[in-house]
């Protein structure tokens, strides 16, 4: 009998109306999505070389053991209603390299999207074009690191052939240009010179990425710019 009612296109219509309703209620930001960007006096319209400085004061605190962000409480109630914050970072999925930390920035300071081998594919660029048109995030930072595991994986594949299991040999296809380009100039640190080319790769394909973030660029309004994170000091050297 319940099987009936239910099935019925009465009943049914009734609860999808429900359904939906509830969703849209559990979605009050959706409204922002054509709103556009934060205005001028939004706490992050700043220029991104102020941002790029903030990150870098907070990564010199953060290599003498100095951190300013310790109450992780305060302002929490705002942070449910805005988010503004003053750099989106493309980091890997390292454990041992946590944006926030490194920056010594709080919650809702840093909009972060990470990927074994923080390069940018369609996913990871749709993030970052929410994050510049719908946030007001005027800098981007392209994040790589010391040591990099995935870096490590697509040397082996391209120089010794090794086989990787499972969808592995994907994400090693996103990082074989840095390794070719890094392998061509003979270095010594293959891993680190591929490092630093996958971390110029990315940054340059999202400075002329249409049809949003390029002509942020452009206009001034928008900055990428590349950085390694050394695991064993913490600091972060741009590229």
């Amino acid at each position: 009998m319940c099987e009936h009612h239910l099935s019925s296109p009465t009943r049914r219509n009734v609860l999808l109306a429900g359904v939906s309703s509830i969703a849209l209620a559990a979605w009050p930001q959706r409204g922002a999505l054509a709103a556009g960007p934060p205005g001028a006096h939004a706490p992050n319209s700043i220029p991104p070389d102020e941002a790029l400085g903030r990150l870098m004061q907070g990564n010199a605190r953060y290599v003498a053991n100095a951190p300013e962000n310790k109450d992780y409480s305060a302002d929490r109630a705002a942070r449910a209603v805005a988010q503004y914050p003053i750099a989106a970072i493309v980091g890997c999925a390292d454990s041992r390299v946590g944006p926030e930390l490194a920056f010594d920035q709080g919650p809702g300071d840093l909009f972060v999207v990470r990927v074994a081998g923080n390069f940018v594919n369609d996913d990871i660029l749709a993030s970052l074009e929410y994050g510049v048109e719908f946030l007001g995030v005027p800098l981007i930072m392209v994040l790589g690191h010391t040591q990099c595991g995935a870096m490590i994986a697509a040397v082996k594949v391209v120089k010794e052939g090794t086989v990787l299991p499972g969808h592995l040999p994907d994400l090693v296809r996103s990082l074989r240009p840095a390794v070719q380009i890094a392998s061509a100039n003979h270095g010594a640190d293959l891993v680190m010179q591929a490092t630093v080319e996958n971390v110029r790769l990315n940054a340059n394909r999202l400075m002329v990425s249409k049809p949003l973030i390029g002509q942020y660029v452009k206009s001034g309004k928008v900055k990428v710019v590349g950085g390694v994170y050394d695991l064993e000091t913490g600091k972060v050297g741009l590229i």
